[in-house]
């Protein structure tokens, strides 16, 4: 899904690159309404599993391989805003310091991967958690549609960009067959290393997902019996998680 130097024309790149510059600060903006002293950590716990977690590669067939988008995970556990700008930093540094995905191309591929997939996995994955039952079997579940339709939507963008401004010889309609059907493939795996990843962090410490926090049990106040000199010990809650 990086899209090297020179395969998408100039004016294209180009635009795509204020479109991200425009997209960057508009979450950095809207991500203040996400953060907290639990989201702000976990940000930038995001950013690196998945920077290192992209770096491995699963084959699909046909001498081609996938890796883990990122951003259906990115936006689930920290929020869209705060989601597209954590990878938008890992598609940032990739370019810089690996040489993975051409400079000229980095607008279209902070696009594609980082806006692109946050804009169809978190209104899909909300969608999903308030039609299903609130367990965390039901939850995984829903990370992983989620993830899965939007790896095959990012790169159906591509092979829009690739018939506005492609510079190879295949037809767009072949780039389009080509691009959807391998990364519908890959999107089964991002569904699955999605689902695994949000289901362990539900097992864990379920208020660290911020994509079903509002959906989980209130906290039970408890209050203990008087002790011998007729007060009462501290107060206490406990946080509730899903089945």
């Amino acid at each position: 899904m990086h899209i090297p130097d020179g395969f998408i024309n100039a004016p294209v790149s180009a635009a795509a690159g204020v479109v991200a510059v425009a997209g960057i600060a508009v979450a950095l903006r809207r991500s203040s309404r996400e953060l907290d002293d639990r989201t702000a950590p976990m940000a930038g716990l995001v950013a690196v599993y998945i920077f290192a977690v992209q770096m491995l590669n699963f084959p699909v067939g046909a001498g081609t391989s996938g890796h883990l988008l990122g951003g259906a995970l990115a936006a689930i556990l920290v929020g869209p805003w705060t989601g597209a700008l954590a990878i938008s930093v890992v598609l940032i540094i990739q370019a810089l310091m690996f040489a993975d995905g051409g400079l000229s191309a980095l607008g279209l591929n902070i696009v594609n991967v980082a806006f692109v997939t946050v804009a169809v996995a978190w209104p899909l994955f909300r969608l999903l958690v308030r039609m299903l039952p609130r367990s965390r079997v039901a939850w995984m579940g829903a990370s992983f549609v989620a993830a899965l339709v939007s790896v095959p939507v990012s790169a159906a963008a591509f092979a829009l960009e690739y018939a506005i401004g492609g510079n190879g010889t295949f037809s767009p309609g072949t780039v389009l067959a080509a691009m959807v059907g391998t990364h519908v493939v890959i999107g089964l795996g991002e569904g699955l290393i999605t689902a695994l990843t949000v289901g362990a962090v539900l097992a864990a410490r379920p208020d660290l997902v911020l994509g079903v926090r509002d959906l989980l049990p209130k906290p039970e106040l408890r209050t203990a019996p008087p002790v011998a000199d007729g007060t009462r010990a501290p107060q206490s809650t406990t946080e509730g998680s899903p089945a």
